[in-house]
């Protein structure tokens, strides 16, 4: 290579540099990322405190990476460098087989998990009604096969088998009712969220466990309501080479009231939100998305009540509860601090289920409000 050649690609180089940066300096800065469904970094604030501890750098670090002019191009490109290169893996999420993308799921803290059970059967010596707990596995333990060969990750149901052991509260097979159908379209190929599918199956493992009459798949119609959704895996891995996922429900939305607390106050709500369609986050097309308190009255006012200690998870299970309870009572402890047991013996409730995902769980720092 000629003295010349190399100074004109190096003058190029820096030229595109220099380009980039003033871009990304006139720009006006976004608040959100709606591919990466995340918000963006604000301007570092600059004080004594935060140049001494190091966080103003930090700060301007992760925002002039969140604000470069085409972010969302570098984002999908790196993620497509470490495919080519043999990578299997891009931000904890795994290039799985099938175009699936799949979480990694860490072993959680035994001392955690130990703390949270004890919190759990404190609520169940408190309540005067019946206690059920389940635990959702997640796709990188039901979809194993999967997973790229030799990705590490945990192992839901010997940790979940240990913990229902452990409880005093009673037990729903949430594991056995999804393995039993691991080759069916249980999770989002490109979300961590269980389909309206993967729902129906966990629904009925809850009726099983309290004895009431189980669903059956043949009396629905399925109805695609998208055929664009791409959700969290998409948005954290960086790929962008993978097909969407379609959303479907089977349960009509009609013949129930829903009351939705998203900010406190009562408002009308809905079992399925379709404004929610046209936005990234189309998950929140159940229920409207995450709210500390939402009560449903369906038209079985002879059938049980039941009160839902849930995550996300249980948005898309809500349909197919109707169809054998009189009030659900969906409670989220991320945003709602009321007392469960007085929750409880204030609307008569008949029984109580503590229901996560697996991930979940093991991550919530919450779960001690189960025994206020």
């Amino acid at each position: 290579m000629s003295k010349k050649f190399s100074i004109f690609l190096s003058a190029l180089f820096c030229t595109f540099i220099g380009g980039v940066a003033v871009i990304s300096l006139l720009l006006p800065d976004k608040d959100f990322s709606p591919l990466e469904n995340r918000y963006l970094q604000d301007p570092p604030r600059l004080s004594l405190e935060n140049l001494n501890s190091g966080k103003f750098m930090e700060d301007a670090e992760d925002y002039v990476s969140d604000h470069i002019v085409g972010r969302d191009f570098w984002v999908a490109a790196k993620a497509w460098s470490e495919r080519l290169s043999g990578k299997k893996e891009s931000n904890g999420v795994y290039f799985g087989k099938q175009d699936t993308l799949i979480n990694q799921v860490d072993t959680p803290s035994q001392a955690k998990l130990d703390k949270d059970m004890g919190y759990l059967d404190t609520l169940v010596g408190n309540m005067s009604v019946p206690v059920y707990f389940g635990l959702i596995p997640s796709a990188a333990e039901i979809w194993k096969d999967r997973l790229p060969e030799g990705a590490p990750t945990a192992d839901e149901k010997a940790i979940i088998d240990k913990l229902y052991f452990s409880t005093g509260a009673s037990t729903i097979d949430m594991y056995g009712a999804l393995e039993a159908h691991s080759e069916e379209d249980l999770y989002y190929r490109t979300d961590h969220h269980w389909t309206s599918l993967g729902a129906f199956y966990g629904a009925n493992a809850i009726l099983e466990a309290m004895g009431l009459e189980p669903l059956e798949l043949d009396s629905y119609q399925k109805t695609t309501v998208t055929d664009q959704f791409y959700g969290t895996s998409f948005s954290t891995s960086g790929v962008r080479w993978l097909p969407p996922d379609s959303i479907d429900t089977y349960v009509p939305g009609d013949g129930v009231k829903v009351t939705s607390y998203f900010n406190g106050a009562p408002e009308e709500g809905s079992l399925y939100v379709d404004s929610k369609l046209e936005v990234k986050d189309k998950y929140s097309y159940f229920l409207g998305g995450n709210q500390a308190l939402c009560v449903i009255e369906t038209e079985h006012t002879d059938a049980p009540s039941v009160l839902v200690v849930r995550d996300s998870y249980t948005d898309s299970l809500a349909p197919f509860l109707t169809e054998r309870f009189s009030k659900i009572h969906l409670f989220d402890l991320r945003y709602n601090l009321t007392s469960i047991q007085s929750y409880v013996e204030e609307h008569d409730i008949d029984t109580v289920i503590v229901l996560y995902s697996f991930s979940n769980f093991a991550s919530d720092d919450k779960l001690f409000l189960l025994a206020r």
